[in-house]
């Protein structure tokens, strides 16, 4: 007999088709494998303590301040650590409690449901605008044809083409200039019928220019607003395009002046509901959502995004992270965007760990080859 101690980050269902477990028991031994911390803010202590028994009776726990017991405070702060086959009892059980258990039962039950991608995208960057922060990322006409064509070689699924910068700081400019500036890449890309070979973003909020990307092979709408204005969402709905929803406070001239949430998921959130409603009424029915690394986010705020990043898969649709060489990595390890490449890989590894499905890159290559190397390891 031999013992050896696995990595809780392996394949579990793997393992268990390894071991030949029935079909029924991989089901509810994989529920049993994965732990979640559930942080509850603003719990009613009554509903504290019920939900602390009830934890306990189905083999999880509840973490309360003291004092919980003898109900010293109306509302606590709460932590659930649960695997997901007791968060599916625990939804079951505080569906009939008081004090507001109904509504934490639903959101266990969000919870308990949701389900990793098996594997990530890569979405390339390609700027035609002279102001990005990354130099690297700027190509014009034939250039960057060539390079869009090259990041398909190198493992990009999504190419993304943008004519405007949202670096901090910089300028809107007239929908007419950034059309002259894109216009060249997406009829040459039209042209070469390069939408065959991978799908095709437009980072714009300018209905005119995404209406012309649309007609000419583009089916993803990238909008840093996140659908604020009705007719990007009415376009996305016309044409049966994928919005990408970004969460950005402010604009791009504002968003790291202070930026300051008391409540940054639970904002976050709100914000999301909101989006993929109205982007639901104008018809559209491929949605990713993006937490704008970067955009009214402090450090902080970007680390806890990536880090916790799994929340936000509670909404059902894919996520998307772009923390390419951006300067949360300089704010760790001073560094010129030009030497971020280790730090971008390090943020997007842990994104995908999280559950990203689509990451927002300015180098595919060396994305494809950590992504190999990532599922390797944990799909043995």
């Amino acid at each position: 007999m031999r013992v050896e101690r696995l990595s809780t980050q392996s394949d579990i269902r793997a393992l268990l088709a390894r071991l030949d477990v029935d079909a029924g028991g991989r089901k509810i031994l994989a529920a049993k494998a994965a732990l979640h911390f559930i942080y509850i803010r603003d719990l009613h202590v009554g509903a504290a303590n019920i939900l602390k028994q009830d934890a306990l009776s189905v083999g999880a726990d509840l973490a309360v301040p003291k004092g919980t017991i003898l109900a010293q405070t109306p509302r606590v702060d709460a932590l659930l650590l649960a695997t997901t086959r007791q968060l599916e009892e625990l939804a079951r059980k505080e569906l009939a409690q008081p004090f507001g258990l109904k509504e934490v039962a639903l959101e266990l039950k969000r919870f308990a449901g949701v389900k990793k991608p098996a594997a990530a995208k890569i979405m390339g960057i390609v700027n035609t605008n002279e102001d990005s922060f990354f130099s690297g990322s700027r190509f014009k006409d034939a250039a960057a044809v060539e390079r869009i064509e090259t990041m398909i070689e190198e493992g990009a699924q999504i190419i993304d083409l943008g004519g405007v910068s949202s670096r901090p700081g910089s300028a809107a400019i007239p929908a007419d200039e950034e059309l002259e500036r894109v216009k060249p890449v997406i009829d040459a890309a039209y042209a070469h019928r390069l939408y065959e070979r991978a799908d095709f973003s437009l980072d714009s909020y300018a209905p005119s220019v995404l209406s012309y990307a649309l007609e000419r092979g583009f089916n993803i709408v990238n909008d840093i607003t996140g659908l604020a204005d009705d007719a990007v969402a009415k376009l996305c709905g016309e044409y049966g395009a994928t919005a990408v929803i970004m969460h950005m406070q402010g604009t791009p001239q504002t968003m790291q002046s202070q930026p300051q949430y008391d409540d940054l998921f639970g904002e976050l959130g709100d914000f999301f509901e909101s989006r993929i409603a109205k982007a639901r009424a104008y018809g559209v029915e491929e949605i990713v959502l993006d937490v704008g690394i970067g955009f009214g986010k402090r450090l902080e705020h970007n680390l806890k995004l990536i880090r916790d990043l799994e929340h936000f898969r509670r909404f059902g649709y894919p996520l998307l992270v772009g923390a390419s060489r951006k300067s949360m990595i300089a704010k760790i390890v001073p560094s010129e965007p030009s030497e971020r490449l280790p730090g971008t890989l390090a943020l997007h590894l842990e994104a995908v760990r999280n559950g990203a499905e689509i990451i927002r890159v300015h180098d595919v290559k060396a994305h494809a080859q950590a992504l190999k190397i990532y599922e390797a390891l944990y799909h043995l």
